[in-house]
């Protein structure tokens, strides 16, 4: 069986972990395998897969691959404090396999790279549990014995729940806050009045230090404290002015400081008026801490050997003792990653609307951008207390020829922060530039440069991520075939994700929202919908635009002129969080 997947490989064909999974658990000839995840709070949960026969050496190294994918995909999405593998013990071949993974996933190494990452995840999440560090360990097959099934319970009505969380922002003043991988998004609310909104261009992933990732998200939040205290103050129009300046799209951070602080001087105290904050931000988050700590976003803590990484970003862990700093006594601040932000802030505009009996399954939600975030609302309306960093998944064993490249040229299928084939380079903006240089090349043209042996998308003395994404969106709209394939090519791509997360976590839910900026052009939606649909027929995707505000503060959003929901729902959605 091997043997015939790996030519298509070797002329650069995806061979998708789902498929592989499949067919292996399928072929008598393949060797059992049972995975059982005990996760941190106790609760445990089985996997089932099979491991292929091989003859060849490069057959060998590709069932090893498999193997590392299926653990590091379940740990990536679950987490956990044991992983018990149950297998035929007098395999020799396949002990070798299994007893290589403490190597492999660097248990006995402090810094770690590739698959690694997720035992540096697992040891944070465990310290905040107070738990032991992560471990393997081994049974035969004989050994296993099922789980006990549980009896499903049933949740009081979602839709009515979240629509008294949304009635519960009365008279309230609130701000939300979506961190993303090129921007920070804010907004600000006095009741069911949106007050005001900000778009803030930055580039976690270059920064050395803590301060510089938490300091322009606490001075953001004290410029719409200020523009919040400023509704009931008479406040004098050269600070007035100052503040509006502030919050246009292209203010310098010097002006943001300079407006703030001159309002914070004629304020006081008076700046201290929220009630609430809710923050999305892209990493890991449990009980409101940020524990994951691999994502590109700390990339340049990671590097910087002048400082010590894990007592740089426990800065970082607690944002949420900051941000209550600046909210008036009594005030909350409530924090989750922001593909759960996403799945949120769907579920509270659809509880709102005619179709809010979809809600009953609960939600499931992607956001499309910088990276692939993705967030699960249960039927309860809890958010699991798991990583779900699915933007990290090997889904890919195949493409031989891309994953040569090292990670940071844009023609490789290899994630930057891992090192490994991952999912955000089959989704979101990097997963455009590397299609696009795939398919047709001259769709980068102005865009790329070289670094050495390297493509990039130029960074300086101007960044053009974003104007190159934007071009090669405009180019699927009007209709350019090899631009209109990258979408479909995502979507399709997407389809993958969603069946290995049905392995991974079955969430049993058939809604998914899509967030994010592949999201506000109807075209490129479309595209991305008609890929998705081919390959999973039974799934609703459900664009997070103007159609969606239901909500008075997301209807406030959708008719700014200025901004769309596409771009700020997350934002918006936050401000309720704020109130979970």
């Amino acid at each position: 069986m091997l043997s015939a997947l790996l030519e298509p490989a070797r002329n650069d064909s995806p061979l998708w972990l789902p498929d592989l999974r499949d067919a292996f658990l399928k072929d008598p000839a393949a060797r059992p395998l049972l995975f059982r995840l005990t996760l941190h709070d106790g609760t445990q949960r089985d996997f089932p897969c099979a491991v292929p026969r091989w003859e060849t050496e490069e057959e060998h190294r590709f069932a090893e691959d498999y193997l590392h994918a299926c653990v590091y995909n379940i740990l990536a999405a679950n987490s956990g404090r044991e992983l018990r593998l149950f297998f035929d013990r007098k395999d020799a071949g396949l002990c070798a396999l299994c007893d290589g993974l403490d190597e492999a996933f660097q248990l006995r190494e402090t810094v770690r790279h590739g698959y690694g990452k997720v035992i540096s995840i697992a040891g944070r999440i465990a310290k905040s549990y107070g738990g032991a560090p992560f471990r393997f360990a081994f049974s035969d097959l004989s050994e296993y014995v099922p789980l006990p099934e549980t009896a499903a319970e049933r949740p009081a009505p979602l839709d009515e729940k979240l629509r008294g969380l949304c009635r519960g922002a009365a008279g309230l003043r609130l701000c939300g806050i979506d961190v993303g991988g090129t921007d920070i998004k804010l907004a600000a609310s006095c009741g069911e009045r949106l007050v005001c909104t900000k778009e803030f261009d930055w580039n976690p992933a270059a920064y050395a230090t803590a301060e510089e990732i938490t300091g322009p998200i606490l001075l953001l939040t004290r410029l719409m404290c200020a523009c919040l205290a400023a509704e009931d103050a008479a406040l004098p129009e050269p600070i007035r002015a100052s503040l509006a300046q502030a919050l246009q799209k292209d203010a310098p951070p010097d002006l943001i400081r300079s407006a703030v602080g001159t309002a914070e001087s004629f304020l006081g105290e008076r700046c201290r008026v929220l009630d609430g904050v809710g923050l999305s931000f892209p990493d890991i988050v449990i009980g409101d801490r940020i524990l994951g700590g691999e994502t590109p976003k700390t990339g340049g803590m990671r590097r910087n050997m002048s400082i010590d990484y894990e007592t740089a970003f426990a800065r970082i862990s607690e944002l949420k003792s900051e941000l209550l700093a600046l909210c008036r006594e009594g005030g909350r601040v409530r924090i989750t990653n922001d593909g759960s932000m996403a799945a949120f802030t769907a579920a509270v505009e659809l509880a709102h609307s005619a179709d809010a009996a979809r809600l009953a399954g609960g939600v499931l939600a992607h956001s499309l951008g910088t990276d692939l975030g993705t967030g699960w609302i249960k039927a309860d309306g809890s958010i699991p207390a798991l990583p779900l960093e699915l933007y990290d998944l090997i889904l890919d064993l195949g493409s031989f020829r891309s994953r040569a490249y090292p990670p940071e040229d844009l023609r490789s299928t290899r994630n930057e922060n891992s090192g490994l084939v991952g999912a955000r380079r089959y989704m979101g903006q990097a997963a455009a530039y590397r299609l696009a240089q795939k398919l047709d090349p001259s769709l980068l043209e102005g865009f790329t440069v070289w670094d050495g042996d390297r493509l990039c998308i130029a960074t300086s003395p101007q960044d053009l991520r974003k104007p190159c994404l934007e071009h090669l969106m405009q180019r699927a709209e009007e209709g350019a075939p090899p631009a209109c394939q990258i979408f479909l090519g995502i979507g399709a791509n997407l389809a993958v994700t969603a069946r290995e997360m049905e392995y991974l976590l079955h969430p049993g839910v058939k809604l998914c929202f899509l967030f994010g900026r592949f999201v506000k052009r109807p075209g490129v939606f479309r595209l991305l919908d008609e890929g998705f649909r081919g390959c999973v027929g039974d799934r609703l995707l459900i664009p997070s635009d103007e159609n969606l505000a239901m909500t008075p503060l997301m209807q406030a959003l959708a008719e700014r002129p200025d901004v769309t929901v596409a771009q700020f729902g997350q934002a918006v959605g936050a401000i309720y969080f704020a109130l979970t």
